[in-house]
């Protein structure tokens, strides 16, 4: 279980395959008219791929993730990729980083210099972090064919060794969103003496019951979570009960990896139906590629599947003593109010943001370091 350096580089027969494949796309008809109505339009997929055909230069974003620090270890027949970024500043809080589904520590890299290094970005160097992203185990370079499938109480637990018995850490910070929101939770209520402070920008708590006589806040927060889980979730249904029937288009066409999960960053983004207005081409295809080129879309789907055939909220217990932030985007999936989220959570922190949605770190990294390094400075260490 020693960590090893770590530096990302494909081989040049998974890009010359990729591009093979790309050249080789079939495409699919859709309705007349149809845009976005009924998934990723036809016409926009068309050109992205055009552009990952063309345009796209792998290596130059390789080099930019190579611009952080990279470790592996293998705990217990499970692999498990990090970044690990040392802060400057006179002592910097160990942060651990968590992403989500369909991202990956590629989401951060806007985010991490801002966390390290907040002078730079005009910040205070005595709010410095030393950031570690993990790829959650079976994402990205988490993963190799055939590994054992972790949920998210087993990964909570992979964490928190990963911070403690080999990186020494007997308290740090934690921040997550999407399924990382979920693991940081557990972390958080498992193991409160390790966790000085809890911030998310995501909150899923829809186990959580409306009271006799709910306000109009907590009525409209109702109202969007039955929108939510009648229109927008069917992938998770997929995703959550036959994920291996999925797994296979999805892992043999580059195409189709990209149109299932652009549509999520089209959905899920504050950009008023123009994705290209929040995140470049390259952007988007480098979240694409850390699924593609590692094959871990079949093993990040396993999250859904424990989830819909288990308990969360037994997992994360009954209330989260540890102090927590939260920063809430306009265009988040959904947005519980605060008077519901204070009876899952020790809420210290609540700040509201005028634009954003759910991949905060890459749409609105400022707003998300600033957050993160406020709630933060508050408590203490």
């Amino acid at each position: 279980m020693t960590i090893q350096p770590f530096r990302v580089r494909l081989p040049d027969d998974t890009l010359q395959a990729l591009r093979l494949r790309l050249d080789l796309t079939r495409w699919p008809d859709e309705p007349p008219g149809a845009g976005w109505s009924y998934g990723s339009d036809l016409a926009f997929m068309r050109d992205l791929v055009a552009h990952w055909r063309e345009g796209y230069d792998w290596r130059a974003q390789e080099a930019m993730l190579n611009r952080f620090d990279h470790f592996m270890i293998e705990r217990e027949g499970t692999r498990l990729h990090f970044i690990r970024q040392e802060g400057n500043g006179p002592e910097p809080t160990p942060l651990l980083l968590l992403h989500g589904w369909p991202g990956s520590v590629w989401e951060f890299h806007k985010l991490i210099p801002r966390l390290t290094d907040p002078a730079r970005f005009g910040g205070d160097e005595r709010d410095a972090f030393t950031v570690i992203a993990p790829s959650l185990p079976g994402y990205g370079f988490s993963f190799v064919p055939g590994q054992a499938r972790l949920d998210r109480v087993q990964m909570a637990e992979h964490l928190v060794s990963l911070m403690v018995d080999d990186l020494g850490h007997a308290r740090f910070a934690v921040q997550g969103g999407d399924i990382g929101s979920h693991v940081g939770s557990r972390i958080a209520a498992a193991h409160p003496a390790r966790v000085i402070g809890l911030h998310l920008n995501f909150l899923g708590i829809r186990d959580v019951a409306l009271p006799a006589e709910p306000s109009d806040e907590e009525r409209a927060y109702a109202a969007d979570l039955k929108h939510w889980l009648t229109e927008e979730t069917g992938y998770q249904w997929i995703q959550g009960t036959k994920p291996q029937t999925l797994s296979y288009g999805l892992t043999d066409s580059p195409a189709g990896l990209a149109a299932w999960m652009i549509e999520k960053f089209r959905s899920w983004s504050d950009c008023d139906g123009d994705l290209l207005s929040v995140y470049t081409r390259d952007e988007l295809l480098t979240a694409v590629m850390l699924y593609w080129a590692t094959g871990a879309i079949n093993s990040s789907f396993w999250p859904y599947y424990t989830s819909r055939h288990g308990d969360w909220s037994a997992a994360r217990g009954p209330k989260i003593t540890v102090p927590t932030g939260y920063l809430s985007f306009p265009k988040e999936i959904v947005r519980p109010p605060r008077s519901l989220a204070e009876r899952v959570f020790n809420i210290r922190h609540w700040t509201v943001a005028t634009r954003g949605g759910h991949f905060a770190a890459l749409e609105q990294p400022d707003v998300l370091a600033q957050d993160i390094r406020a709630f933060f400075r508050e408590l203490p260490g």
